[in-house]
């Protein structure tokens, strides 16, 4: 494998986002697979560094170049032929634009392979003979164009020279034209004589530099011809004018203007081109062959040929005429008729008009490259190119007229997920012309969220007794990624309950929704709470993940019967003493309970079922039971009752139990506390008896301190008139109708008879008694 590798070049280094230029060479026609130049060695790139170190064509139009990823090693990828792909250009090189990733950091290199010509072509003639009619008295130094020998190659491959066969009579001369190509005029240097020789055959020879040169030839057969005695000549040999590229078909180009001296038709001069001109000349002007006016025929574009080369002849119409020609070049003038083009080229890309960039891109890191061109030349060609849009997004040169699109800073896909962008470029022309380009740049997500809960814990109540598989709540995680990134799937994160078996066998979680089950039942009296942990976990890589707490409350239900703790029953009953002398209101047992349940399913009353003999009461909050009225030899020897206590679920369980009261001969004891508590239902009932025995007593008492009062008031009544009796009969007044002193019967102060002529008053006035005298 042959390696042609010559120079090395850094040319700019932007900021922390550079634009390398590297250049390179090979020659045409080199062999598939050759090496050109490796850009990781030149770069000074190492990829055992970074195994992640890649090269990639940013835009990648025929496959010349071929292109390693991993290292950037550049070779050739098919036979290269420099005439057919840059023509006749002075310099053929191969431009594209790498993007190298390595460390995390992208970096554009710009690479310009110059494709080196070999001399693989020879000059040749456009036709293999040329007929030449010259009069014999043409003067010396007269001039004859020659046919123009074409070489592909270019440089010191193309042709150098010309050489003729050897004649007294001529020489060739060489020029170069404006378009760089070389021409040939055959020169008279001595004076011809039709008498002595008619015909000449000279061979004309045109050879290249290269190494071994090439040449071709073509043969020139020459007509000596009877003179005539002028040949019309032109005012000027050589002119040149400038013709605007916007002229319109049929503007004025030039005028040549030819004297021939002779009179009649050997005075009169026809114009036109010479022979063997190019077509693009004949296709382009046309020339008046009376006045020597030349025309415009078709349109000329400055953009593709710059300049034109006119060989005009001049011949007059006698016999024998001998022509003269004059050369004028036409150099086209540039106008301001081409807008700024814009080709943009993204690292990586899709879809036309839009470029990708990773969200975890650096600061500063490569988008797209941005090239302008104008086909005009001057300040009608030189583009001014800005971008809007977005301050996170900048222009920064790389080389000549290609920018880069470059990050301002880190993006975030979740913050902004696309990004619009408007390239403007305008030109210097008059009046300038303006291209705006529209242009996508959409962030790709990288996996830099974690799936966040909507809940630090969750408080889930679940009812013991529950059915197994029965659904208990639903976790959410969201996360801000997309595609895998986003994707949450659910677990649980092994624990254990406080009694030690693991939390798998308690609940599960379904990995796609997030729904929690249950395994088994709860059991309240076993287990009140449950606490474990949940995670979400994205699909990205790495993963990322959060977790979440579940406190799950097991709600008591009322499925355990209360049962009685005191007294201590056998076969569900039990004998309890009682003296033979216990009165009212005697405590004659304490009940107790139990109920494993909790909160309201817990709450206790007790009630008495059974009591035949209506002697004991029961306090339904306390469980305390009371005679309610004193134990009599009637009684009997043993009060058996049946009671139950009742828990206060919503539907209420309860038990029930014997108690046998046996009468003992034992005396109550002095201090034996003896209390009157009632249940709701009884107090109820005694306080209506109580009510009314107290109203009656009441009345009883106001009857009796009414009967008091009267019966008082009567004797009292009685003893006066047994009084009044003795004085009427044996006093010294008598008794009147008129007392003449005016006074009553019996006149102390309480006086209960007054005279005729005073009111009646009602008695015990004297208000000196007090209440209870009255």
């Amino acid at each position: 494998m042959k390696f042609y590798f010559s120079y090395f070049m850094l040319l700019c280094m932007i900021c922390s986002v550079s634009c390398t230029t590297t250049k390179y060479f090979t020659y045409e026609e080199d062999a598939p697979g050759t090496e050109i130049g490796n850009l990781s060695q030149d770069l000074k790139i190492d990829p055992a560094e970074d195994p992640e170190t890649s090269f990639k064509f940013i835009q990648k139009t025929n496959s010349i170049i071929h292109m390693r990823q991993i290292d950037g090693l550049l070779t050739v990828g098919e036979d290269i032929d420099r005439e057919q792909l840059c023509q006749r250009s002075p310099q053929c090189v191969i431009t594209f634009d790498v993007v190298a990733f390595s460390k995390e950091k992208f970096q554009l290199i710009h690479v310009e392979i110059e494709v080196k010509d070999i001399n693989d072509h020879s000059p040749q003639f456009t036709r293999n003979e040329t007929h030449l009619d010259i009069s014999e008295n043409a003067p010396l130094n007269s001039r004859f164009p020659l046919d123009i020998a074409v070489d592909h190659d270019v440089g010191d491959n193309y042709i150098q020279t010309y050489h003729i066969s050897h004649t007294n009579h001529f020489v060739v001369e060489v020029s170069t034209r404006e378009d760089g190509e070389k021409s040939a005029e055959l020169v008279l240097i001595k004076t011809l004589d039709r008498e002595t020789e008619e015909f000449y055959t000279i061979e004309v020879m045109a050879t290249d530099g290269g190494t071994p040169a090439k040449s071709g030839s073509t043969t020139v057969y020459i007509r000596v011809l009877d003179f005539n005695d002028n040949s019309p000549t032109f005012e000027h040999n050589s002119l040149k004018v400038e013709l605007s590229e916007d002229s319109p078909i049929g503007s004025r180009v030039l005028k040549v203007h030819a004297f021939d001296p002779d009179a009649g038709i050997n005075g009169e001069v026809v114009y036109g081109f010479v022979e063997g001109s190019a077509t693009e000349i004949t296709r382009v002007f046309q020339i008046d062959l009376i006045t020597g006016e030349v025309t415009l025929k078709d349109s000329v574009d400055y953009e593709t040929k710059k300049s034109y080369e006119l060989h005009i002849q001049a011949s007059d119409l006698g016999a024998n005429s001998v022509s003269s020609t004059c050369r004028a070049i036409v150099d086209i003038v540039d106008v301001n008729d081409n807008a700024p083009e814009i080709t943009i080229k993204p690292m990586t890309s899709t879809s036309d008009g839009v470029a990708f960039i990773t969200e975890s891109a650096a600061e500063e890191s490569f988008v797209a490259l941005i090239s302008t061109s104008d086909l005009d030349s001057g300040p009608n060609g030189y583009v001014r190119t800005s971008l809007e849009g977005h301050e996170h997004f900048k222009l920064q040169q790389a080389y000549s007229d290609t920018f880069m699109i470059v990050t301002t800073t880190t993006l975030d896909r979740e913050a902004i997920p696309e990004y619009n962008l408007t390239v403007i470029s305008e030109d210097l022309g008059t009046p300038p012309f303006k291209t705006i380009k529209h242009y996508t740049i959409r962030i790709t997500d990288e996996n830099d969220n974690a799936p966040m809960f909507s809940k630090t814990i969750y408080d889930v109540s679940v009812i013991e007794n529950n059915i197994p598989g029965s659904y208990m709540t639903t976790v959410v995680a969201r996360d801000l990624d997309v595609g895998k990134n986003g994707k949450v799937s659910y677990s649980l994160i092994d624990s254990k309950t406080p009694d030690g078996s693991p939390i798998s066998t308690f609940v599960s979680v379904d990995p796609h929704s997030g729904s929690l089950y249950t395994l088994r039942s709860f059991n309240f009296e076993i287990l009140k709470e449950v606490e474990f942990a949940v995670k979400a976990s994205d699909k990205g890589f790495p993963p990322l993940s959060s977790t979440t707490l579940i406190q799950i409350r097991v709600v008591d239900e009322n499925d355990n019967v209360p049962y009685f703790t005191y007294p201590v029953l056998r076969n569900n009953s039990a004998d309890v003493p009682i003296p033979f002398n216990a009165q009212s209101g005697y405590l004659a047992l304490r009940l107790t309970a139990q109920d494993e349940d909790s909160g309201v399913n817990s709450e206790l009353s007790f009630h008495i079922l059974e009591d035949d003999a209506k002697l004991f009461s029961v306090d339904k909050n306390s469980g305390e039971i009371v005679l309610k009225r004193k134990l009599t030899a009637s009684c009997g020897d043993v009060l058996q009752i049946k009671v139950s206590v009742v828990d206060n679920g919503r539907e209420p369980l309860s038990s029930t139990a014997t108690v046998r009261f046996v009468v003992t001969d034992t005396g109550a004891q002095e201090d034996q506390v003896v209390i009157l508590l009632r249940s709701k239902d009884e107090e109820t009932l005694e306080f209506d008896v109580w009510t009314v025995v107290i109203f009656g007593f009441a009345g009883c008492c106001v009857l009796l301190l009414a009967a008091i009062i009267i019966l008082t008031v009567t004797c009292t009544i009685k003893r006066r008139r047994r009084n009044f009796g003795r004085d009427g009969l044996y006093g010294s007044t008598p008794l009147s109708k008129n007392n003449p002193a005016g006074s009553s019967i019996y006149g102390g102060p309480n006086a209960f008879l007054r005279s005729e002529g005073d009111s009646m008053q009602p008695l015990y006035e004297d208000k000196s008694l007090d209440f209870e005298e009255k």
